[in-house]
């Protein structure tokens, strides 16, 4: 076990008889420092306590993330392999198991080819987990179907960093500097709620006399602090970043010398964003025309200021074109790359940035090379040993590898991290073609709603017993301690990738004995991409409270601020976009005529699988419900705490109304951590970003009636 000696001024935390070991939270981007109290006669964890000196958060820690450890030895944790038979699922060996995944995957290999199987990953693991993810689907399955939870996520703020900036790093300023910034201007997220330990940060620059301003439909905890609340219907971002860009051009609040010597298109961005008055602005968003003038006036006057953002402006079909305009706010001010400034999206899963880096996306590589570009795959080639022409070429995104299902092309699936029973849209789909599949295997260590469906569950560790790094939300590569032994016969998902591969006669590629083998081969897989972590070691993480890529060398400091000569494009010079106004795939109509929107709450975390399985977050927030305005509810005979039926063009389903005044009179908000009967994607709108290939999980049409 290791034993990890933490630093000075935490020692007298340590009890006689237990062990305190240093590690990260398990949940969001944020990755807030913690130690793990363990039992050392029990092998039991038995508490945590708050990292006081870890920088990023500085002892903080939310309602999951005090309550974590209490899920490392549940007693509803999976510790044995389980096969499903005649409906049932019956304890087996790890050698049966294996036996059974051995003869279907061959099997339907052989009957119809290699991209017959599919891989599922999730970015809630380590680096060196989900970099083995895209290798162990590429190079010992053989099959281009590999994509991952991210894709729910993240992908278009990768996609739209990509298109502005040339290279996607959540954050191109450290946390702690966001305490000197002028001005917060927060697009999509709620972070009092879904990132509550960043709001330390906005509350020392407010003492400073920072302003805050909030786009967001409804009046959240976040909202409620801002100086301006920009209360924009669903799906609209894309035209109130236009106005405000309208505004600082006219206003001349934009930097012209910044802008004409690092950025491109910008006569063409003044065109497209030109008829983007205050007046227009406001009829398509909903926002009162003062309340955009007053915020383009904060926003442009402010010496330094950050464009932060989250799922609320990326979930969209719109998202990556949301991401463009809301990060050109920040390059027209002159703002990226400097300090205290700059832009940022809230990181939503643990290793949401690390984890979309290395290989799991259906066209990425490590490194965030392309699977298109000839050199990227015959360097990775060489790294893996494998031959080029045997690399596979770009899949597709998470939600359409179930329609490859649909149409009999993927016949078996290995599902990692992850439950997209739960998490994907339009879950009847997901549903129908989880049934559909011949064979699928699910590594979890609960019973989630994915793992249900399955025919053979492999018991895996929790994130508290095994080693590794994440990459959290300002970019910093962090080190994950193992903080006890593996429950049971639970074995990492390195261990299981390793053991199947071994099984589909690819064992030499997989012959790893522990993480930081692992971590050593995907620092030079990395090594020369936009994504580069080979001069990070698992030594210098330790002795400088993790390290920012991209990071070529050993001896090369880490890149805590982004873009302070040049940006990743092949000139140097950011992309400003032009983008022409379109509507979201669905928007309220005569049949359908309420918005729909989808989100976080405090207590619980995407599908809920671990948070719904702790007592006290149970307590907090035991169902979902509808939250909706007293004036739209009355037109419906709704009371608080009543019923009420949603219905959609895909599904329909009953929740208790939550009556609320900080909401639009014409949006309705559910959250999406519960499963089975009371999981709201069963309603939403699988329409996709064209780019990032994103579900518009955050608009949606949808009429109700009192149930």
């Amino acid at each position: 076990m290791t034993d990890y000696l933490v630093k000075e001024g935490v020692q007298n935390l340590q009890h006689e008889g237990e062990k305190l070991i240093s590690t990260h939270c398990c949940y969001c981007g944020m990755q807030c420092g913690m130690h793990i109290r363990l039992d050392e006669k029990t092998n039991k964890v038995v508490g945590v306590e708050p990292r006081y000196d870890w920088p990023v958060t500085l002892g903080k820690l939310c309602p999951k993330g005090v309550t974590a450890y209490q899920t490392i030895d549940h007693d509803e944790r999976i510790t044995k392999p389980l096969i499903k038979k005649n409906g049932q699922f019956v304890e087996a060996t790890w050698e049966d198991a294996l036996d059974l995944i051995e003869k279907n995957f061959k099997k339907l290999q052989k009957e119809h080819g290699k991209d017959a199987l599919s891989v599922f990953g999730g970015v809630s693991m380590t680096n060196e987990k989900c970099y083995l993810v895209g290798k162990y689907a590429r190079a010992v399955l053989g099959t281009r179907y590999v994509d991952y939870n991210g894709r729910f996520c993240m992908s278009s703020a990768a996609g739209g960093f990509m298109q502005t900036l040339g290279t996607d790093r959540g954050s191109t300023l450290p946390w702690p500097e966001l305490e000197h910034t002028d001005c917060f201007f927060m697009a999509g997220s709620n972070t009092a709620e879904c990132h509550p330990t960043s709001i330390q940060w906005l509350w020392k620059a407010r003492d400073k006399g920072a302003k805050m301003i909030v786009a967001d439909p409804r009046e959240t905890p976040t909202a409620r602090i801002a100086d301006v609340h920009l209360d924009l219907r669903p799906g609209t971002d894309d035209t109130l970043a236009s106005g405000m860009l309208h505004l600082l051009i006219k206003e001349g609040y934009v930097d012209e010398a910044y802008v004409n010597e690092r950025c491109n298109n910008y006569e063409e961005l003044k065109q497209a964003v030109e008829g983007f008055t205050p007046e227009f602005t406001s009829k398509i968003t909903g926002i009162a025309v003062e309340k955009i003038v007053k915020a383009a006036h904060i926003f442009g006057r402010s010496p330094r200021s950050v464009v932060m953002f989250a799922r609320g402006i990326e979930q969209q079909s719109k998202g990556v074109d949301n991401v463009r305009l809301y990060t050109s706010m920040a390059l027209l001010r002159g703002q990226i790359g400097k300090f205290a400034s700059g832009v940022a999206t809230f990181t939503g899963q643990a290793n949401g940035q690390g984890g979309r880096e290395h290989g799991q996306k259906a066209d990425a590589l490590p490194g965030y090379r392309k699977i298109s570009d000839p050199e990227a795959v015959k360097y990775v080639s060489s790294v893996w040993g494998i031959d080029p022409a045997d690399m596979p070429k770009e899949g597709v995104s998470a939600y359409e590898m179930f329609d490859e299902i649909e149409e009999g092309r993927i016949r078996g699936m290995h599902v990692m991290c992850s439950n997209p029973a739960v998490s994907a849209p339009n879950l009847q789909h997901i549903w129908n073609g989880f049934n559909k599949l011949d064979f699928l295997v699910v590594s979890d260590f609960f019973m989630s709603e994915t793992a249900e469906f399955a025919d053979v569950i492999l018991p895996v560790t929790s994130w508290a017993e095994d080693e590794g790094t994440t990459t959290n939300l300002e970019g910093r590569v962090i080190r994950i301690r193992k903080v006890k032994d593996p429950i049971g016969e639970s074995k990492t998902d390195w261990q299981i990738m390793k053991a199947v591969a071994e099984r589909m006669d690819k064992g030499h590629l997989f012959n790893y004995n522990n993480p930081r083998e692992i971590f050593d081969e995907f620092r030079l897989a990395s090594k020369g991409g936009k994504a580069d972590y080979y001069g990070i070691t698992y030594e210098r993480i330790d002795q400088e409270d993790g390290v920012f890529w991209p990071c070529p060398s050993e001896d090369h400091p880490g890149t805590p601020t982004m873009f302070k000569q040049k940006f990743g494009t092949p000139d140097g010079k950011a992309i400003l976009p032009i983008v022409n106004y379109r509507d979201s795939g669905e928007v309220p109509d005569e049949e359908y005529p309420l918005y729909l929107t989808t989100g976080r709450v405090v207590f619980h975390f995407l599908s809920g699988s671990q948070t719904r399985r702790t007592e006290f977050l149970m307590q907090q927030c035991p169902v979902p419900y509808a939250e909706m305005h007293p004036a739209l509810a009355s037109q419906y005979g709704l009371v608080n705490g009543g019923k009420v039926k949603l219905m959609t063009r895909r599904s329909e389903m009953e929740l208790e109304v939550r009556l609320t005044k900080a909401i639009r009179e014409d949006t309705v908000f559910v959250p999406y951590h519960w499963g089975k009967e009371l999981a709201v994607n069963v309603l939403t709108n699988p329409a996709l970003d064209p780019v990032s290939r994103m579900p518009e999980f955050k608009v949606c049409s949808v009429k109700m009636k009192k149930a």
